[in-house]
């Protein structure tokens, strides 16, 4: 048989009975899938392996143990042949051929006149591929597009909507700290999936560019004194978009329950009715220190840390510099935060470093202690996005490796 003879189509089995002839793990592999389906599951065979007897004794399908009869075809809408015994499985077909049913010979691919394929299934997906007869390339090809779909390398978008899904949804989706291949493998999928995309200033931008021809992306992003659409007005553009019917995927920096406002927006949406969905993000508190070598955390020099945004409630934090602080858009009041680190008890030699623009090209590093880093950032310009760290752990990073004990060490280095 050419692959070209073949006319590729898919089977409603529920309800529908099938007979499989076999009790061998080939037999077993394709009655779970015939099941799956929700076939009326009948097989004969007079001895049958553990997993076709696990089928049948938890009352799934019906064993018939003995050798196939010609009577076994009577009602029966498809046909799966699979004893090890070419004589066996050519009678079987050749009876199924006389009656008009459509049946698979494992034994022999070119006289058969069905094809099993290698199947996968991703959410509402089904591929299914032959490869001329060669079960484990076809099983190859399958297993490498399940993956590309799985991850959001093929596209996803429906182009119909599906009378059950009519409703559309939303995605709070962390997009990590600006790299593109940061995101979650779950964020990257439903990106794929996406009919509308509300995307902030942060994030992994370039994702944008490969989003399905159609898609739209609302641009939302806010900047420190810039808002060009309002908190509120973001919240009723994922409610009207998902009440239209359309899949929204929100797209933001970092994570979405960390500093992002995500928890609102969910909430708003739920209030509305509106389906959610929240998936996690690599937030930058930890990732965008972790680009420059710094762990928030390390045995003998801190075993705490807290990730705050303002510089009002740092008075409440333990004093010593083995508790790590981590400041989140920091940059604007950082004269304050150091003031309030250092009237809290903190030493004024207590390393600081700042890491703008985290995982980018023109990444930079710049360290310092409570007493220098204000004057520092100032000198050459800090900007947000910035991550600031406070602690002993940023002696550990390798931008602090001249970092000295005198209270006003200055050391800005730049990621090529």
């Amino acid at each position: 048989m050419a692959i070209s003879d073949l006319y590729p189509t898919s089977l409603r089995l529920l309800g529908r009975s099938v007979l499989v002839v076999g009790g061998g793990p080939v037999a077993a592999r394709r009655a779970k899938g015939m099941l799956d389906a929700g076939a009326e599951l009948t097989l004969v065979a007079p001895v049958a392996c553990s997993a076709v007897q696990e089928l049948a004794a938890s009352g799934l399908m019906t064993w018939h143990q003995r050798e196939f009869a010609s009577a076994d075809l009577h009602g029966v809408w498809f046909v799966q042949t699979a004893t090890g015994i070419p004589e066996v499985d050519a009678r079987v077909s050749a009876e199924a051929d006389a009656a008009r049913i459509w049946s698979v010979n494992a034994a022999d691919s070119e006289s058969s006149a069905a094809w099993t394929p290698a199947v996968a299934r991703v959410d509402d997906v089904v591929v299914a591929v032959n490869a001329g007869g060669d079960p484990r390339r076809a099983m190859a090809i399958r297993t490498a597009i399940a993956t590309a779909l799985e991850t959001g390398e093929l596209p996803l978008q429906r182009h119909r909507l599906s009378p059950l899904n009519g409703y559309g949804s939303v995605a709070l989706v962390g997009g990590g700290p600006g790299a593109d291949d940061l995101i979650t493998v779950r964020g990257r999928k439903l990106l794929a999936q996406a009919d509308v995309v509300v995307a902030d200033r942060l994030g992994p931008r370039g994702l944008l560019a490969t989003v399905a021809p159609g898609v739209r992306v609302i641009e939302v992003g806010k900047a420190p004194g810039a808002h060009t659409v309002t908190q509120d007005g973001i919240n009723q553009i994922l409610v009207d978009e998902a009440q239209s019917g359309r899949r929204v995927v929100r797209l933001k920096g970092g994570d979405p329950y960390v500093l992002g406002r995500g928890s609102e927006e969910a909430a708003f949406c739920r209030a509305h009715g509106v389906d959610v969905e929240v998936v996690p993000g690599v937030t930058s508190a930890i990732s965008v220190p972790a680009a420059a070598g710094i762990p928030l955390t390390h045995r003998g020099v801190a075993k705490g840390f807290t990730v705050i945004s303002g510089h009002e409630e740092l008075s409440i934090l333990p004093a010593g510099s083995d508790h790590t602080v981590v400041l989140l858009m920091g940059v604007s009041t950082l004269r304050d935060s150091v003031a309030s680190l250092l009237a809290n008890g903190r030493g004024a030699d207590c390393p600081v470093a700042i890491i703008e623009n985290g995982y980018a090209a023109h990444q930079r590093v710049t360290v310092g202690t409570l007493t220098s880093i204000a004057a520092q950032a100032d000198a050459i310009g800090v900007a947000n996005p910035a991550v600031i760290v406070v602690g002993d752990v940023v002696r550990l990073s390798p931008f602090a490796a001249n970092f000295s004990e005198d209270p006003l060490p200055r050391k800005e280095l730049s990621v090529p």
